[in-house]
């Protein structure tokens, strides 16, 4: 392993999406009799918000490394509390798909889901509560993958890479969580400056030409899934016109710049490493 590495910008790269992802997964064995609980959190307005965390689901299904393999949501069926009814495994691991530890993780799921801990022991039962994914020490390694993809061929050096977060209205925790991964990026020197921004507080990402000052802007947005705020909102504060299409990441020649657009980090195919390896680093506690 070799840590968060800087986008290459070879002439060779430029055809085709880097799909390495540099993260150290651990031996995953053992957990055949075991089954994995993927956590979500769904929306009513977006039924394609669910679509990370299913995808890598069946990502991880395939493998065949789990008995069973299972999602609920917050806001989708089936929920936090209705997953008991589905998963028979006496073994089971719990994974939030979240960017952050903050309060869908240490207050609404424990809540829904009767945990009372890292460690749950209940009905012949034995529930053990993972770290969310957005926490693995590795997702610079993702986050710097996607801005790679997005700005093919162009050099780091002449870049601004822009980590947006959701800000004021949310968990406070999910703007540090963002905040921090641009630090560990910035002590890379992959890119010429790395920020955090965000939708509803400073430095506002609508604001993207006056906080950074390279010729080059690269925007990977912090979230799990490209919903309403990947899809729509962030382009439009962008001001990129065909803001439903996340597919297009630029170069959009605005402002005097050259902006490139990457999608929601979660929707990375290497986020079902990063599940996994949660559950390996899972310890249960001594004594």
């Amino acid at each position: 392993m070799t840590g968060t590495g800087c986008p290459r910008s070879s002439e060779g790269a430029k055809t085709e999406k880097a799909t390495e992802h540099d993260v150290p997964l651990c031996a995953i064995a053992g957990y055949e009799n075991a089954a994995l609980v993927i956590t979500g959190h769904g929306s009513t307005r977006n039924p394609d918000s669910a679509a990370p965390t299913l995808a890598h689901a069946e990502t991880i299904r395939h493998r065949g490394i789990f008995a069973e393999v299972a999602t609920c949501f917050w806001k989708r069926e089936p929920a936090f509390r209705e997953v008991w009814q589905i998963v028979e495994s006496r073994d089971i691991y719990v994974v939030p798909n979240f960017i952050s530890e903050g309060y869908f993780t240490r207050t609404v799921i424990p809540r829904e889901m009767g945990l009372s801990g890292r460690v749950t022991v209940r009905d012949g039962r034995t529930i053990n509560y993972c770290e969310p994914a957005g926490k693995h020490p590795h997702m610079p390694d993702l986050l710097v993958s996607e801005a790679r993809s997005a700005a093919l061929g162009v050099s780091p050096t002449q870049t601004s890479l822009l980590i947006v977060g959701h800000g004021t209205g949310l968990d406070d925790n999910s703007a540090e969580a963002a905040k921090d991964q641009a630090r560990k990026i910035t002590r890379t020197g992959c890119y010429a400056e790395v920020i955090a921004a965000f939708m509803e507080e400073p430095p506002l990402v609508a604001e993207w030409d006056k906080i950074t000052s390279q010729p080059n802007v690269v925007v990977v947005p912090f979230f799990i899934s490209d919903g309403l705020h990947s899809q729509q909102d962030i382009p439009s504060l962008l001001g990129i016109r065909n803001g439903g299409d996340v597919l297009h990441r630029g170069p959009h020649d605005l402002r005097g710049r050259r902006l490139y657009y990457g999608a929601a980090i979660g929707t990375e195919p290497g986020f079902a490493d990063i599940i996994l390896d949660q559950v390996c680093a899972f310890q249960t506690p001594s004594g």
